[in-house]
This record gives C-alpha cells, sequence and structure tokens, in this order.
C-alpha cells in the first residue's frame, strides 16, 4: 500500500515565504501539507517526525538580529520543546536518521548552516564550519539569476537538472567556509550543487551573475546524503511562467516554472523510499 507524502513548512518569526512553498509541495504531489508555526514545536502540540519533507523558508528570523537566522538556529539550538529534554534540533536531528529530507531556501539556508545541518560533517549537527554573510555589494539584491547544477552531486533536490533561472532576494548571500580543508571536501564530496552562472551558464564569480561574492560562486550546498539541500536562490517563487519577468515577451517558457522541478524531485524520492 502507498503511503501519503507528508509536508510540512515551519512559519512564524519572520518567515514570508511560507505559503508559496506549501503551494510547490501540493503542486509536486505532496498528499498532506501543513504549514506550522514554530512556537506549535515548542509546545510540543506538532512534531516534526509526523512529516517526510522539512520546508525552510526564506524570509528574516527573529528581524535576522544577530546575523541572518542567528538568532532562529539559537531557538533551534537551545530552546527546550515544553515538558522534554529535547530541543527542536535534536528533533530534527531524529528527523534525517530516520531518512526525512529537508530544503531550505533563503533564509531557511541561512539557519541550516547557522544551526549545523550544513554541510553535515559531524553526524550530530553540532558544528559550524560554513556561513551566508553580507553581499559583496552591500545591499539588498533582488532579482534574477542563472545558476547550474552539478550532476556528479549525491543532491536529491537537483537530481537529472542542469541549468535554471531563479530569483534572489537577500542581503546576506555570500558562501564562505572556516577554512580550506572545509571548502576542499565540500569540493571533493561534490556537495556543491548549484553555482551562480553568466548569460553563457559557466559558473562565475563577477558580479552581477554572481550576486554576493560567494566561494566559487555556491549558491547551494547539500549534505553527504544529499538529502539535506540549502540554496539561496528561491525555487518556489518560479512555479508557473507568468513568474517570470520576460513572461509575455519570450514564447519559449513552459507552462511549469523550473523551480517546480526541485519540488517535484523532493516528492519523487520520497514516494520511492518511504
Amino acid at each position: 500500500m502507498n503511503k501519503s507524502v507528508r509536508s510540512i513548512v515551519l512559519t512564524g518569526y519572520g518567515t514570508n515565504c511560507e505559503a508559496e512553498m506549501a503551494y510547490a509541495c501540493r503542486l509536486a504531489g505532496s498528499d498532506v501539507v501543513d504549514i506550522v508555526h514554530l512556537g506549535d514545536l515548542l509546545s510540543g502540540s506538532k512534531n516534526i517526525n509526523d512529516y517526510h519533507f522539512l520546508n525552510l523558508p526564506g524570509g528574516f528570523l527573529d528581524g535576522d538580529h544577530l546575523g541572518s537566522a542567528q538568532a532562529g538556529a539559537n531557538r533551534l539550538k537551545f530552546a527546550k520543546i515544553a515538558g522534554k529534554d529535547e530541543t527542536l534540533l535534536d528533533q530534527i536531528v531524529a528527523f534525517i536518521r530516520k531518512g526525512g529530507i529537508i530544503l531550505g531556501v533563503c533564509n531557511g539556508f541561512q539557519l541550516m548552516v547557522k544551526t549545523g545541518l550544513l554541510p553535515g560533517f559531524n553526524e550530530n549537527y553540532s558544528d559550524r564550519l560554513v556561513s551566508l554573510t553580507h553581499n559583496d555589494s552591500g545591499k539588498f539584491e533582488d532579482r534574477w539569476v542563472n545558476v547550474v547544477c552539478n550532476s556528479l552531486s549525491p543532491c536529491v533536490f537537483t537530481k537529472g537538472l542542469d541549468k535554471l533561472e531563479l530569483p534572489v532576494r537577500h542581503g546576506e548571500g555570500k558562501f564562505l567556509t572556516l577554512n580550506q580543508d572545509v571548502l576542499d571536501r565540500t569540493v571533493a564530496e561534490n556537495l556543491i550543487a548549484m553555482q551562480y552562472a553568466d548569460s553563457e551558464f559557466r559558473p562565475t564569480d563577477d558580479y552581477p551573475a554572481n550576486p554576493n561574492g560567494s566561494t566559487m560562486a555556491i549558491a547551494g550546498i547539500c549534505d553527504p546524503t544529499g538529502r539535506l539541500f540549502g540554496l539561496m536562490p528561491h525555487p518556489e517563487a518560479f512555479l508557473h511562467y507568468t513568474h517570470h519577468p520576460r513572461w509575455t515577451r519570450e514564447p519559449n517558457l513552459s507552462e511549469q516554472g523550473q523551480g517546480m522541478y526541485l519540488f517535484q524531485n523532493a516528492i519523487e524520492y520520497i514516494k520511492k523510499n518511504i
């Protein structure tokens, strides 16, 4: 008997893309899609482990005080769930160990790196080895970019994808590693799943094609299992061709927006593995 695919999209304390991510999950074929406030997880009335697919949407968690998603990361790491000696990060780690998949977009990506979920080199997800910091331009970047996907990456979400056009909207998207060893391992294990690209879809460090100055043009990384993926571009903002800024002038756009591919890959993976 086929099981129902259950997706959870977190909201609260400054997120603002939860409705779009939930809609993308539904379009991709998730049978259950719940938008859940972080407060409901902390109260114990909701549990991440009742789901297969955890979505961490974009926005400005806690106003990005202390740095993008840093206050939110502290909540996940240190706030205890009511009546339990367990944090939300403990619950997320249990979710990962049972085979769950996680997508973090923009602020969600920032949250994943600040908690240590990515790149996931430590099985307890306790080490913060990479970060996302202020754009080299010194300003908020809100526009569309080209990205290329790494065909050698284990990333569940980018499987079979080559090149995409997606919007970015962030002020702290510059990807950095703690040291060269972390970067070398990330490269060696093909955890760089997505890179910013020029008009010819070649990875580039040059602004404005690379909107933030990320090391090696990194737009998104996964963990070694490929089940955890964070990226700065917003796939949930390109679900239909009318979302594209040139939709009235570009006749060859397919009806489905390119961002849908990532969600479809996620749901397909779950259906094959639950």
